[in-house]
């Protein structure tokens, strides 16, 4: 069997977008402070937008999106937060928790209750 026809599955494409979502925030935070040198940025950068891109194949692309935008919206506060850069409020926490339930929820509906198997075609 060829293995560049095999097809990720669900679940793999799941851990691959979180990682992907993980190293959105390495590059994102690249951007703004001088700790984090600019071949990790790259690298990074590249790395995050391959994994963004594998999992579109599987996963619903709004979800996908979503999903990868709530992560490094959620990792950059909080990376902002431990450098000082800002100081967390409750509403603050309050929008983060609601951002990860919105996350959670994505991923809950985004598999179709006959099948079992990732929704295809649907989205945010």
């Amino acid at each position: 069997m060829d293995k560049s026809k095999r097809k990720m599955s669900p679940s793999t494409a799941w851990l691959l977008l979180v990682v992907a979502g993980l190293l959105e925030i390495v590059w994102a935070s690249g951007f703004k402070y001088e700790q984090v040198p600019q071949i990790v940025v790259l690298i990074a950068l590249i790395a995050s937008f391959n994994l963004l891109i594998s999992t579109a194949q599987v996963l619903p692309i709004g979800t996908v999106y979503a999903v990868f935008a709530g992560f490094g919206t959620i990792g950059t506060v909080v990376v902002d937060v431990a450098m000082g850069e800002q100081e967390i409020s409750l509403l603050k926490i309050a929008i983060i928790v609601f951002l990860l339930v919105c996350i959670v929820g994505l991923k809950l509906t985004g598999t179709d209750s006959k099948t079992g198997n990732e929704r295809k075609g649907s989205g945010v």
